[in-house]
């Protein structure tokens, strides 16, 4: 499968058990004090969770657009060097208002995963919650009661509160989750190391794909927990990875999700990509990374700046010039380059770029000079 084709099967399977597809919230929050920026799928639905607006549908599924470069969730400075982070993600997510709570949400998973997208049952595995004493909160015993109608027991892994309480932030909505992780290695490695020991445990083969949040509680600003009215779901999904896992590749960037910019960088630069852990190949996927995060803010009305978000952006686009300055030798304006490849990419399912790409390649163009004006000026860096 494409990955539009990927995509279009996840919302088609949500529509067909009577999910509204929403389109995307703007990448840029702009009415939240506590969120710069879209995090997760479920920002935009954050009044429905707090009971201080009604949904229009009590089901709901899309595809979001997601930035994680500031606060609690950060990852920049993995982007590129491993193979799993980005700083913009699709995140595919279905939603229930108080309507359906564990046992859809976990049946529809498992169903979706293996049924539709045919990944190998014995190649996943699912957390849920051990519990934590200190915050008076117990063992999610219902996740893994509707878990064992589907997979093996000892497929059932406990996790803590780090890896499977979920919250967005150090306030609001959250409550317990579960994983759902997928072993991509080799059989031979499988064969000698049980999946199971690797979950959660940053192996680049074994990754968390689907992530069910079953939320039940506020956050308050004392830190105490307290229920809420209704009980909702939240699932996030990470699109990247789970077309990396349908498309057998290794790496997220081997994927037809970045496979169109690399080979551009490649033709701009007359360099090839070559898949290492080489500086080179690193810049390749940290500029393919990059240019989405940038060209998205900055449709969604985020201009780069000195403060705030806009500051975020202008670090997020320095880090791409000094990595093709660096290590791919190319001194002039290469992320506006790009724009035509992204914006014709996501023409159907984020129209807002296309719409703009003219200016938003100028915005990226005037940035990318004054930042090579100042490099030009300093010493090389050391190798």
């Amino acid at each position: 499968m494409t990955s539009s084709e990927i995509r279009q099967a996840y919302l088609d399977f949500f529509r067909d058990r009577g999910h509204a597809i929403v389109p995307s919230a703007p990448i840029v929050v702009k009415n939240d004090p506590t969120l710069m920026f879209t995090n997760a799928g479920m920002n935009q639905f954050k009044d429905y969770f707090l009971g201080n607006k009604k949904a229009p549908n009590a089901r709901v599924a899309d595809t979001q657009k997601c930035l994680r470069v500031s606060g609690k969730h950060n990852d920049l400075e993995e982007v590129g060097v491993d193979t799993y982070h980005h700083t913009m993600f699709e995140m595919l997510g279905n939603w229930s208002f108080g309507d359906y709570f564990k046992k859809e949400a976990i049946e529809w998973s498992w169903e979706l995963l293996t049924s539709v997208y045919k990944i190998p049952k014995d190649r996943l595995y699912v957390t849920v919650f051990e519990g934590d004493e200190k915050e008076g909160l117990p063992r999610d015993e219902e996740a893994a009661t509707e878990w064992k109608k589907w997979i093996a027991e000892d497929r059932i892994l406990l996790g803590n509160k780090k890896d499977n309480f979920w919250e967005m932030g150090d306030t609001g909505p959250c409550g317990p989750c579960t994983e759902i992780h997928v072993d991509c290695r080799n059989d031979e490695e499988r064969k000698l190391v049980d999946g199971k020991t690797l979950v959660n445990n940053d192996h680049p083969q074994v990754i968390e794909i689907w992530n069910n949040v079953f939320i039940q509680f506020n956050r308050q600003k004392d830190g105490s927990l307290v229920s809420l009215p209704q009980k909702h779901v939240d699932t996030g999904m990470g699109f990247e990875r789970l077309v990396r896992v349908l498309q057998g590749k290794q790496s997220n960037y081997d994927t037809d999700v970045f496979s169109n910019t690399i080979a551009k960088i490649a033709e701009i630069t007359g360099r090839k990509y070559d898949y290492s852990d080489s500086r080179e190949a690193i810049a390749f996927r940290v500029l393919a990374d990059h240019i989405r995060a940038i060209s998205f803010t900055i449709a969604d009305g985020q201009l780069p700046s000195n403060t705030g978000a806009g500051y975020v952006i202008r670090r997020i686009l320095r880090r791409a010039v000094r990595y093709y300055y660096s290590y791919l030798n190319y001194r002039q304006p290469l992320l506006h380059q790009l724009l035509p490849v992204i914006a014709q990419q996501f023409a159907a399912v984020f129209p807002e770029l296309i719409s703009q790409e003219s200016f938003v390649a100028r915005v990226i163009r005037e940035e990318e000079e004054a930042f090579l004006r100042t490099l030009e000026k300093r010493p090389a860096p050391h190798r």
